[in-house]
C-alpha cells in the first residue's frame, strides 16, 4: 500500500475503532452467561489464564474437543479452531469471511459461520459488513477487546507477534483484507520449500519502530548516511532519499533452519510508474489483483524493471 514511509501516526493502532458505514451481526443477549457481557469484565495486566479440560461427557459429541479458558472468573468455551481463528484475525488486524473460511477452515462455510457465531456470542470477535465503494460492501471480522486479551494471555503467539483488535481506517479495509490472501500465497511457497512461518509484521509496525529510530537520531535524522543505517537495521532500503515500507513483512525458518524474511506489496491500480520503481528498487515481491496486474506488469516494462507481478 502506498504510505508515507516516514508518518507517523499517534494513534494504538492495537486499541482502535471505526466509524463510518458498518452493520454489526449482534449476538443476543440470551447468549451470555447470567445476563453478564464478557467484553465489560475488568482484564487487568496481572490477569491470568488458566486452561481446563471439560469433561466429555458434560458435552455433545460435536463439542466434544472444547477447552474452558478462563480469564480471571469468565470462561471462554472455545474448540481448537476458533482458537486458530482468532490467531489469525489478531496477527492481521481483520480477515474477509469468505478468505476465513477458505484458509482456516478449508471451505467449510458452514463450520467457519457457526464458529464465528459463537466467537461473537462470547464477545471476542466482531463481525460485520462494511462499504469499501458505493456499490460493494465487505464482511469481515476483528478481534474485540476481550478476544485481544484472551489470545494474549494463551500465550500460543510468538512474544514479539503483534496482536491487533478493531478497525483503523475505512478506506483501506478492502486493501488490508487482502493482505491475508496475500500471505496465504507465500506461506504456501516457504512451506513447500519446507521453511516455517515465525511471525507476521503489517506495515504499522515496521513503520512505527522504524519512525522511532529516526526521532532517537535528533538533528541527524535526515542525513543520507544515518537514514541508510537505520533503514539497514530494519532490513529496509533508502530509495530516492525514503525508506520504502512494505504491507507485509514475513519472517520465517528454512529447512535448514536459517531465519529469513520476505517484504510483499500488494500494488493496486494506483500506482504510478515512480510507486512501482520505487518498491521494485526496495526489493518487494509485488503481487497485483487479477484485474490490476496487466496494467502494472506494463507499467514495470514500460520502465524497463524486471521485477514480475504476482496475481493475488
Amino acid at each position: 500500500m502506498s504510505r508515507d514511509a516516514f508518518f507517523d501516526d499517534p494513534r494504538d493502532t492495537r486499541d482502535a475503532s471505526l466509524g463510518g458505514a458498518v452493520r454489526k451481526h449482534r449476538p443476543t443477549t440470551s447468549d451470555t452467561r447470567d445476563g453478564r457481557n464478557p467484553a465489560t469484565e475488568t482484564l487487568g495486566r496481572s490477569d491470568s489464564l488458566e486452561v481446563r479440560e471439560q469433561h466429555p461427557s458434560r458435552l455433545d459429541q460435536r463439542d466434544a474437543s472444547r477447552r474452558a479458558y478462563y480469564v480471571r472468573d469468565h470462561a471462554y468455551l472455545l474448540r481448537d479452531a476458533q482458537m486458530h481463528s482468532l490467531e489469525e484475525i489478531g496477527k492481521f488486524r481483520l480477515i474477509a469471511v469468505p478468505d476465513l473460511a477458505n484458509y482456516a477452515y478449508d471451505g467449510n462455510c458452514e463450520r467457519m459461520e457457526k464458529d464465528v457465531r459463537d466467537l461473537g456470542r462470547q464477545f471476542l470477535v466482531t463481525d460485520q459488513t462494511v462499504e469499501v465503494s458505493q456499490k460493494k460492501t465487505l464482511r469481515v471480522v476483528t478481534l474485540t477487546k476481550a478476544g485481544h486479551r484472551l489470545l494474549k494471555n494463551t500465550n500460543r503467539l510468538p512474544d514479539d507477534q503483534p496482536i491487533y483488535q478493531g478497525l483503523v481506517k475505512p478506506r483501506d479495509i478492502k486493501h488490508d483484507a487482502d493482505l491475508y490472501r496475500l500471505y496465504q500465497k507465500e506461506v504456501g511457497r516457504i512451506e513447500r520449500s519446507g521453511g516455517r512461518v515465525i511471525r507476521v509484521l503489517l506495515d504499522y509496525e515496521l513503520m512505527r519502530n522504524l519512525n522511532r529510530d529516526l526521532a532517537l537520531l535528533g538533528p541527524e535524522k535526515d542525513d543520507p548516511d544515518r537514514k541508510t543505517e537505520v533503514a539497514k537495521k530494519h532490513q529496509l532500503k533508502v530509495v530516492n532519499g525514503k525508506t520504502p515500507i512494505p504491507d507485509l513483512r514475513v519472517e520465517y525458518d528454512t529447512a535448514e533452519l536459517e531465519r529469513r524474511h520476505i517484504d510483499l506489496e500488494l500494488a493496486t491500480r494506483d500506482y504510478g510508474p515512480r510507486a512501482m520503481a520505487e518498491k521494485a528498487a526496495a526489493g518487494f515481491s509485488l503481487y497485483g489483483r487479477p484485474e490490476d496486474a496487466p496494467r502494472l506488469r506494463r507499467i514495470l516494462y514500460e520502465r524497463e524493471i524486471t521485477a514480475p507481478i504476482l496475481t493475488l
